[in-house]
């Protein structure tokens, strides 16, 4: 390999997934619903008329998905939390079996000598806000920094690797923009700005919580969608 192109010794690699995609048991132990569980639902919205309901079944599997991660090598797994596992109607009330559930997969990840990578918000908006008014509503920032500061209270002791938001520019457009994702929705443009301007100040808000109150020195990002266009020039003829 030509070192010009080599990866850097400190280069993280691992696998990735998304709550929604993967854990099932959508009505388990006291879990609310997402905006996802209310969009899949509805007839005509996604093909063949799937849902997340079972998934991987990974909420009850993760034992085993574990096992399988550590038989593959994998060294780092980035994950993402059901903001209504912890809080089924978003604020309010805690819910214990949703934390448990998380501190129990992250305790089994650092036994199969995997870091854990969290990521607090994978598109998977609780529908109880949404029916407030979503990340139209100016209190959206409030509600994900009390959602954060909870997560962190709890996880924070074991986990170094944080991930606010996941692609802010699909959960928004595509959720609010064009309604092709959940929650279906077709905002206008003075909305969409509004919606992405709460979204950072949720971002900003999370990172206070997590640089002020984590346990271990804390590392945090976010993993927004880029788009890179190539412009491929015409071969010289000969």
């Amino acid at each position: 390999m030509n070192p010009s192109t080599a990866f850097p010794e400190n280069f993280v690699w691992g696998t990735a997934t998304a709550a929604y995609q993967i854990e099932g048991g959508y009505q388990q132990d006291g879990r609310g619903p997402s905006v996802w569980d209310v969009f899949c639902h509805r007839p005509g919205r996604v093909l063949n008329g799937d849902t997340g309901d079972v998934a991987c079944d990974h909420y009850n599997r993760w034992r085993q998905d574990i096992a399988l991660m550590k038989q593959l090598g994998v060294k780092a797994y980035r994950f993402s939390i059901s903001w209504t596992r912890i809080f089924p109607e978003g604020e309010g009330r805690i819910h214990p079996a949703g934390l448990k559930f998380y501190s129990d997969l992250v305790d089994c990840l650092l036994e199969a000598k995997i870091t854990p990578y969290v990521t607090l918000f994978h598109w998977d908006y609780p529908y109880a806000l949404y029916q407030k008014g979503g990340w139209l509503n100016p209190d959206s920032p409030l509600w994900f920094e009390k959602y954060a500061a909870t997560v962190i209270k709890h996880l924070s002791d074991r986990v170094s690797n944080w991930l606010t938001l996941n692609e802010p520019q699909c959960f928004i457009c595509l959720g609010h923009g064009d309604g092709s994702h959940a929650p279906g929705e077709k905002r206008n443009h003075a909305e969409i700005l509004q919606m992405a301007h709460h979204v950072l100040l949720a971002h900003g808000r999370a990172c206070k919580v997590i640089r002020e109150h984590a346990v271990l020195p804390p590392r945090i990002g976010f993993a927004p969608v880029a788009v890179y266009a190539c412009r491929h020039r015409k071969a010289p003829s000969i």
